[in-house]
């Protein structure tokens, strides 16, 4: 059940043990870690800033903290076997209590006063051993100013076995009103049950919440335990997935998961990559294709080097964004919590009116009506059921997203994602596949084109940029004796320059040849010509002077079309803004029907374009997956990276889309509009369970009905509202 206290970040109640480790740590406990001895991270699943090395409860609400990444373990939860054990040992004695109330007194009239001493021993376990954690929760509630659904539960059953000791011990005390079938009327058994039902709540939430966890556990599951190793004397040997090590040439048989991500560098096969990216048909993989960790070589063998291993492999590096998304709090959350904060005290309230209202002007005996029905209302008014609301739906919204290959990065991207109405894409590894193909270099008169590929390949040995890519295999392919560069410095998304064998080399578009002062235009009709069948052009220089033009083809990628189309019919305005020239990007816009296109952008624009549609009161996501898409990725109301990016894309985006594949936007916003209408009927029915129920335990319809509302009754209602509304939540498991 959920804390339902006053937010306390900024209030950073964290004590020295509980301090957030380094990043480092939290790293180290992803799936696959190759370090064997990663200390396992604890946090309070409704307080995520409190981190701690070992187990314990929570400093703040007296939670069971837990690992902050699910563990692959056999059985249940610790907490769960803990309360089930409390549960089934307990219940017995919850019974007889119960039943000894009921008949007691009819079945076994000679007992009188010996009923209550029976029926405190019996009881004595249960509010004892049994609701032990749920008073230390209550405690610790009050001890931190930090009023919660244990407040109430503590304060309700505290008040019901207190009274009872004292109605027991010293019935003398009470006035002959308070004295029924021969001694003080006691209530062990509304104590009892509600401890006994609260638990059988805490099992039935926790079954729950597990489910949540199961799409991290189902990926912690991929990670392979053994990889094959080939020696450098070609011998091959099963070792342990923690004794590999970046550059290890690995074998991987047909059936078999690749061990960690690397390249290929020997073999050719098709890999089933599904279980990350969604994607249900194999990828074709040949020598130098990446591949993916935890994916399936479906047929053929092949070698491949090891690259990312441990937290820095995609798989650990999915499961820490998830994990991070279902710690985070949506800002409908963060509301929920601040009004059940009030909410807490606003009951204690309500329940001292219903207190004395009762005693002072209801009938006789109107001090036993005061007492149950303050009880009632403490226990039925718990706001479990509204803490739980929102969690719930980020937790099971997440990981049903992660088997689709959409990583959000916290709860607010899902909430945001469903407003957005303008999509800012970047053309390169966004619109087309990233993987330029190189096409032609044109030279001046008097310079051979042989010798501008190998000047513009030497320098952009330097660069990480698919198009520099292109040009250096080309320059390899045809056997060019390639310089290394003796500097290199990447111009800001308008091109590369450097020295290569003594001499200033610039490779870039027309916005780096005229801040160089290159005149480019002798070669702008071919470049025209080029660009006008959608091939992307880069323009060489040496010493000031230019040297010829290379052109680059990026194919569009097969699903950008069908992801437009998506777009469009959700009435979302797409915008293209890239580097490339402005012919390039206006051919391929007018090929997938994008009207407005901004061309030989730099980042800084791109960041201005998202400001000024924000300005103008849009709602922006930015979609990109280079280093020059970075800031307005960061900028923008959604960031959204393509899996295929850089990190530096990756890791300034709120979304990340594993398979790169633009149509998981347009899934992405279903499931953001789908958790948000999930979060807002949890509310509805929190909230309208408690406007209902509060007045009916004050006794609002005693006078029409004759009827109280038992504290064993609100309880039971208590525990089903919270079992409710996570049933709500994890219908988001089946979403599109």
């Amino acid at each position: 059940m959920q804390h339902a206290g006053h937010d306390h970040r900024e209030h950073q109640i964290t004590p020295a043990a509980a301090q957030k480790p380094e990043p480092a740590s939290e790293s180290d406990a992803a799936a696959g870690s190759s370090n064997a001895t990663a200390v396992v991270i604890y946090t309070c699943p409704m307080h995520p800033q409190i981190r701690q090395p070992a187990p314990g409860n929570c400093p703040i609400c007296g939670m069971t903290l837990e690992p902050l990444l699910p563990q692959v373990t056999e059985g249940d939860a610790p907490e769960l076997v803990d309360f089930q054990r409390r549960f089934y040992w307990t219940l017995p004695l919850t019974a007889i209590v119960l039943l000894l109330a009921m008949v007691g007194h009819r079945a076994v009239p000679s007992l009188g006063s010996w009923q209550s001493w029976i029926e405190l021993a019996l009881s004595a376990p249960v509010m004892l051993w049994a609701g032990l954690p749920f008073f230390a929760r209550g405690v610790a509630s009050v001890r931190n100013r930090s009023p919660n659904m244990w407040t109430l539960i503590g304060l309700g059953v505290a008040a019901a076995f207190v009274y009872s000791v004292v109605a027991t011990v010293a019935p003398d005390f009470f006035p002959e009103t308070f004295r029924e079938h021969g001694r003080i009327g006691v209530y062990y058994e509304a104590a009892a049950v509600i401890v006994s039902l609260t638990l059988l709540g805490q099992i039935l939430e926790l079954r729950a919440r597990a489910q949540t966890s199961a799409a991290i556990k189902s990926l912690l599951g991929l990670a392979p335990k053994t990889a094959r190793r080939i020696d450098a004397g070609g011998t091959e040997e099963d070792i342990p997935i923690t004794h590999v090590h970046v550059g290890d040439n690995l074998r991987v048989r047909p059936g078999e998961k690749v061990p960690v991500d690397g390249v290929v560098i020997e073999g050719e096969s098709a890999v089933d990559e599904s279980m990350l990216t969604g994607e249900p048909l194999p990828a074709t993989k040949r020598p130098g294709d990446k591949v993916v960790g935890a994916t399936i070589n479906a047929s053929g063998s092949l070698v491949i080097r090891a690259e990312r291993l441990g937290a820095q492999s995609m798989l650990s590096q999915i499961v820490q964004m998830v994990a991070q998304a279902q710690r985070s709090r949506a800002p409908m959350q963060r509301l929920a919590d601040k009004v059940a904060g009030y909410f807490v005290i606003g009951v204690i309230g309500i329940a001292v009116a219903t207190f004395l209202g009762w005693g002072l002007f209801g009938p006789e005996p109107r001090w036993v009506f005061a007492f149950v029905n303050a009880v009632a209302v403490l226990i039925i008014a718990c706001p479990c059921a509204l803490g739980l609301a929102t969690p719930m739906s980020i937790m099971a919204a997440t990981g049903r997203a992660a088997t689709n290959g959409i990583l959000f990065r916290d709860a607010a991207a899902i909430e945001s994602l469903r407003k957005v109405d303008t999509l800012i894409v970047d053309k390169t590894g966004t619109l087309t596949e990233g993987k330029p193909a190189f096409d032609r270099v044109v030279a001046v008169p008097n310079v051979d084109e042989s010798d501008v590929l190998r000047l513009a390949a030497s320098l952009d040995q330097g660069s990480e940029h698919p198009l520099a890519h292109a040009i250096v295999t080309a320059a390899r392919t045809r056997g060019l004796a390639l310089a290394k560069p003796e500097t290199f410095e990447s111009a800001s998304g308008i091109g590369v320059t450097g020295q290569v064998e003594g001499t200033k080399v610039l490779v870039g578009n027309t916005t780096l040849m005229e801040r160089e002062g290159v005149d480019w235009k002798v070669l702008m009709a071919d470049a025209e010509r080029l660009r006008a069948r959608g091939a992307s052009v880069m323009y060489l220089a040496r010493d000031g002077k230019l040297l010829g033009l290379l052109a680059v083809a990026d194919p569009i990628k097969p699903s950008s079309r069908d992801a437009l189309a998506l777009l469009r019919a959700e009435r979302i305005r797409v915008v293209m803004a890239t580097g490339d020239g402005e012919t390039t990007a206006r051919t391929v816009a007018q090929e997938l029907g994008i009207d407005e296109v901004h061309g030989e952008v730099k980042p800084q624009d791109k960041l201005a374009l998202v400001e000024k549609f924000q300005r103008a009161g849009k709602v922006v996501a930015m979609a990109g997956d280079g280093i020059n898409d970075a800031p307005a990725l960061a900028k923008a109301d959604v960031g959204i990276a393509m899996g295929t990016g850089t990190d530096v894309a990756i890791n300034s985006a709120h979304v990340t889309l594993v398979k790169g594949d633009l149509r998981s936007i347009a899934r992405a916003r279903e499931l953001s509009v789908a958790t948000v209408r999930n979060m807002r009927q949890n509310l509805a029915f929190a909230f309208v369970y408690n406007a209902l129920g509060i007045p009916i335990a004050a006794g609002v319809l005693y006078p029409f009905t004759g009827q109280l509302l038992s504290p064993m009754i609100a309880a039971l209602a208590m525990s089903l509202s919270s079992v409710s509304v996570i049933a709500n939540a994890l219908r988001l498991r089946r979403a599109p």
